[in-house]
Parts: structure tokens; C-alpha cells; sequence
């Protein structure tokens, strides 16, 4: 159970209004008439609901103003938050880019032993992006840079 830091004045208002309620049926002790009696006690239970209604009010809205105007304190020194992983993994490593000469007269491929040791999700590439071609002294494997980029692929510096 949590203390709370101010007292609660409810409970101070309250114990007031039984000590008054006691003082007065103490001194008002007389002969029991029905007539009379009826109106009192229905006043009296109008006048305690009427007290009951406004402490709960004042409760609720004391909760409500608390929580509203709370003060918000901005971070001083903002730092950009990571991206979940499953954003992470379009991001390929740029070092990875090769000059290949014997690819179509000198482009630029994407080598995948580099991918193999840099890149966590080679498996998940596009087949469609997978060339193959004779670098002169054999067969190597590589992913066309310009289709990775269609298939929503980046090459990042990191």
C-alpha cells in the first residue's frame, strides 16, 4: 500500500462531520415525533449525500488535474533511437560493393563471401538478384547492386 505525501483531507472533513453529527444528536435528544422526525431525517440524508457527491468530485478532479499538468520535461540531449531489427536487415554493408572487370565489361557487384562475413541474413536475398559469372580462374557469385535496390536493399557505410 502506498503512503501518499499529503494528508488526506477527506478524512479530516469527514471525522468533523461525525463529530458534529454526534454533538447534535446529543443535545436535540427529545420525545420521537413521526411528523417532525420524517422531514429531518430526509434532510438530513439529502445533506449527506449532497457532502458525499462533492468529496467525490473533489477526489476525482484532484486525480484528473494531477495527472494532466504534469510537468513534462523534455530529454536535453535527444539521441535517435535504433531501428527494430527487422528493418535492420535491409541494410547491406557498402564495403561489400566490388569492382568486378570481367562482369559485363566492368560493373560493380555485390561479392558474397564479404555479405557471408558481414551480412547476418545472406539467405533471405533475392535469387533473382544472384549472377554467377568467370572471373578468369573460376566461377564466383555475386548480387547485382541495382536489383537489391529494387527489391528495397541499401547499401549503408557503417
Amino acid at each position: 500500500m502506498t503512503q501518499s505525501r499529503q494528508p488526506k483531507q477527506h478524512r479530516k472533513f469527514i471525522a468533523l462531520i461525525l463529530a458534529a453529527a454526534l454533538a447534535i444528536t446529543g443535545v436535540s435528544s427529545g420525545p420521537a415525533q413521526a411528523g417532525e422526525d420524517f422531514g429531518k431525517v430526509v434532510a438530513g440524508l439529502a445533506v449527506l449525500g449532497i457532502l458525499g457527491a462533492a468529496l467525490h468530485d473533489h477526489n476525482t478532479r484532484d486525480r484528473r488535474r494531477d495527472t494532466v499538468t504534469r510537468p513534462h520535461r523534455p530529454n536535453p540531449t535527444p539521441r535517435p533511437r535504433p531501428l527494430p531489427h527487422r528493418f535492420g536487415r535491409y541494410d547491406l554493408p557498402a564495403h561489400c560493393m566490388k569492382f568486378a572487370p570481367n562482369y559485363r565489361n566492368g560493373k560493380s557487384l555485390v561479392a558474397l563471401g564479404c555479405l557471408r562475413r558481414n551480412y547476418d541474413h545472406v539467405g533471405s536475398l533475392p535469387q533473382s538478384c544472384k549472377v554467377t559469372f568467370w572471373n578468369g580462374h573460376n566461377n564466383r557469385t555475386a548480387y547485382k547492386p541495382r536489383c537489391l535496390n529494387k527489391h528495397g536493399y541499401r547499401m549503408v557505410n557503417r
